[in-house]
């Protein structure tokens, strides 16, 4: 994604635009395609991977994650350690917390010269914790139990967390949101189910500056066409490089080429090209000299296929079982991915130092049409003269769903449609446009059976948000948690929950090992393949870099240079 790019006019040729001279980007704009629309800016509330993507330009956190794996300071002036004193374990009342010592910069100010201060953080908890308002994990906020305030230093803070946890310094996603904004607009709305998260000034006024803490601001919101960027003067770091940026929505994939090529878009972002797009694209570049850099970067990045559990044909792990016995993964990733991406097994990637191929953790799922039909026959389905399977009367019949115009996930579809069509399962393929899917199908868990799309995480995450009992969402929890499965395991929550505590590495990897255990022996969700994270640049990109985890490269956009 980057390099030096020769000035002046470059002739290219572009699907279905002719020959057409395209400049060199340089930092007075930069526009990046993107396949996935935001469903907010907000970022208690945002769940999708592409608001991620955009927020990371606009906001900055406690910490980051850096592309190789070191956790950092950002709006923080350090890490409380254990090892440093500026944090310890206590014991009130019987049980154990740590308590910790977190100072903001004092540069840190918002976007409309307001200081970051601790009461920030206190808001933003406030909220998220409101059992009103609709967050991805609530836990996530509801470990830090306390924070006070130095009297004499609002940036200042001591936070007590609500068990001694082995990561309580990983708070990359314990966001700040600006209390003169956004606190009255709680007191207002917030006892109103949602009424927080539809009349916030994210959703009411995206473009206000003082929502956002980082290098940049948002100038102006389109949606369904683009969300522009402007650098924010009251950044605490360096200003930078690029005076505006421009993020352009391009739905369909199969279109993303074309507007780079007529010069619609000077960048493809990790959610933009499809993987099959990408290998050909690279291919043209390098054969054409194309002024532009395609990168491939393995990532924790998990391409998977949750189940509804409520389901009453899902419900018996004998079908959920025949389901991934019946498809041949291997094929698919050599067929679709020239071999350049992996099969999954579970939902740790290799690239997580948790990871395990262990037998006495994992169990295997080879393709076998032969055994996933003794477990269908086994469970009643019988299969018919029409070639499908049928019980009680009823055929074997699932819904199946994903982002809409996404090709490579169009033809994984496609691809598992036919391998189960073999085993007379009949698959009804029925496709959302993503902030649809994302921001009321899978969050309200209307999906009827089964679910394509990804989890983006970080390395030793722990996987509480997506398999605890805890975070399946209901009505009752204000539809929090991406448990989307509905799968409720005792001996998973229990291992969650020791994984917290557990200071000793090995012991926590065996911990993980424990809910893998469980994960790949219920098969409440289809691992397919590991995905590797794609982007296009051009050539003159410096100081540009993937991290292959959920902390995007847009958390260094400063840097980017196209000089």
């Amino acid at each position: 994604m980057l390099k030096n790019f020769a000035k002046g006019l470059l002739a290219v040729t572009a699907l279905g635009f002719g020959t057409q001279a395209v400049a060199a980007p340089t930092n007075a704009e930069l526009k990046i395609g993107i396949s996935q629309e935001f469903e907010t800016m907000n970022p208690l509330i945002m769940s999708m991977s592409a608001s991620a993507y955009m927020y990371r330009l606009v906001g900055r956190s406690l910490v980051v994650m850096t592309a190789e794996g070191k956790w950092v300071p950002q709006l923080a002036k350090e890490i409380p350690s254990l090892e440093k004193g500026t944090a310890k374990i206590v014991d009130i009342g019987g049980k154990k917390h740590i308590v910790a010592n977190w100072e903001i910069i004092d540069a840190a100010k918002w976007g409309d010269g307001k200081p970051v201060v601790c009461q920030d953080f206190i808001t933003s908890r406030d909220i998220a914790t409101s059992p009103t308002v609709t967050v991805g994990e609530k836990e996530q906020w509801t470990q830090v139990e306390k924070i006070e305030i130095d009297p004499k230093n609002p940036k200042k803070c001591v936070f007590t967390y609500d068990k001694a946890k082995w990561d309580f310094y990983q708070l990359a996603q314990f966001f700040p949101l600006p209390t003169h904004l956004e606190k009255p607009i709680f007191d207002k709305y917030g006892s109103q189910k949602e009424g927080y998260e539809k009349n916030s000034n994210y959703v009411r006024n995206a473009t206000n500056p003082g929502l956002y803490n980082g290098p940049y601001v948002i100038s102006e919101v389109k949606l369904g066409s683009h969300v522009a960027f402007t650098p924010n003067k009251y950044f605490y770091g360096k200003q930078p490089n690029i005076q505006k940026i421009i993020v352009k929505l391009i739905p369909n994939t199969g279109t993303m080429e074309a507007n780079l090529r007529s010069g619609t878009i000077d960048m493809i972002s990790v959610l933009g090209l499809d993987f099959d797009q990408a290998l050909a694209f690279d291919k043209k570049a390098k054969a054409e000299n194309l002024p532009y850099n395609v990168f491939f970067v393995p990532s924790v990045t998990y391409e998977h296929i949750d189940l509804n559990l409520d389901n009453p044909i899902l419900k018996d792990v004998r079908v959920r079982k025949a389901l991934v016995l019946s498809i041949n993964r291997e094929d698919l990733v050599k067929a679709l991915f020239e071999g350049k991406q992996e099969v999954a097994i579970h939902n740790v990637s290799p690239k997580d130092a948790w990871f395990t191929k262990d037998p006495k953790f994992v169990t295997f799922y080879p393709y076998s049409k032969r055994n996933a039909g003794k477990l269908l026959d086994e469970a009643g389905w019988k299969l018919g003269a029409d070639g499908y399977r049928s019980k009680d009367g009823k055929r074997l019949s699932l819904v199946f769903q994903t982002t809409a115009g996404n090709k490579t996930r169009e033809l994984v579809q496609v691809y598992l449609q036919n391998q189960w069509k073999q085993a007379g399962i009949e698959v009804l393929i029925k496709n959302e446009p993503a902030r649809v899917f994302f921001g009321d199908t899978m969050t309200h868990r209307k999906f009827g059976g089964l679910a394509l799309f990804a989890w983006v995480s970080s390395p030793e995450n722990s996987p509480r948000s997506t398999i605890s009992s805890k975070a399946i969402p209901t009505a009752k929890n204000s539809w929090s948690g991406q448990n989307f499965m509905g799968w409720s395991n005792p001996n998973v929550d229990k291992a969650l929950d020791a994984l917290d505590l557990e200071f000793n590495p090995k012991k926590r990897a065996e911990l993980v090992g424990t809910t893998l255990k469980y994960y790949t022996d219920e098969v409440p969700v289809l691992p397919l393949y590991y995905r590797s994270d794609i982007s296009v640049t051009p050539k003159n990109l410096k100081n540009y870099k993937m991290t292959g985890h959920q902390f995007y490269e847009t958390n260094n956009v400063e840097d980017w240079n196209l000089n």
